[in-house]
């Protein structure tokens, strides 16, 4: 018998805000000075900005779609790397836009009325096969913000699926299946 590998295989070891099992279509899109200045989370939802170059940019998604943003700006994983501030500095961003599975700490912990209403906040309980929207945030969340917003652009539209619940032992990321 073989003796036992010196790691636990129970496991994924995430060192990224968001982890992709399977993907679809995948580009390079430049960022707006928003996003420049601000930074974002791995998995950050994304929407399409008018530009006046040639290149496709995104900004933060006010609960419309374009995809999301498969590594964040300024993750543990690229400190000492030639990654680190790369995206920022240079102004581009790789998104990720079609179906596909992925693991994200990028979602709403609490209700959009709870966050906006000066009480407690509310946390937001995920369960499997329930449809996710972008919030006005552009974060995951099981709530149609812009309905709940007033915008005339309600409703949204769904960008995926949960399919695997934040818990500790996969350090409370949330599993989507995307369907952007």
């Amino acid at each position: 018998m073989p003796p036992a590998p010196p790691y636990q295989t129970d496991q994924i070891f995430r060192t990224r805000e968001v982890v992709v099992f399977t993907k679809s279509k995948t580009i390079t899109v430049a960022i707006d000075s928003a996003m420049a200045a601000g930074g974002w989370p791995g998995g950050q939802g994304v929407q399409w900005v008018n530009s006046t170059t040639d290149n496709f940019t995104v900004t933060y998604s006010s609960g419309q779609w374009g995809g999301f943003l498969l590594y964040g700006s300024n993750e543990s994983a690229d400190q000492y790397t030639a990654m680190t501030g790369q995206q920022i500095t240079y102004g581009y961003a790789v998104m990720v836009a079609g179906r596909g599975v992925i693991s994200t700490l990028a979602y709403e912990q609490y209700t959009y009325a709870s966050r906006h209403g000066g009480g407690p906040l509310v946390g937001l309980t995920y369960q499997p096969c329930q449809l996710l929207y972008f919030s006005l945030r552009g974060l995951w969340t099981l709530e149609d913000e812009l309905a709940l917003s007033g915008s005339p652009l309600a409703p949204a539209l769904s960008t995926g699926v949960v399919c695997q619940l934040p818990k500790p032992v996969n350090e409370f990321f949330l599993g989507v299946q995307t369907t952007l």
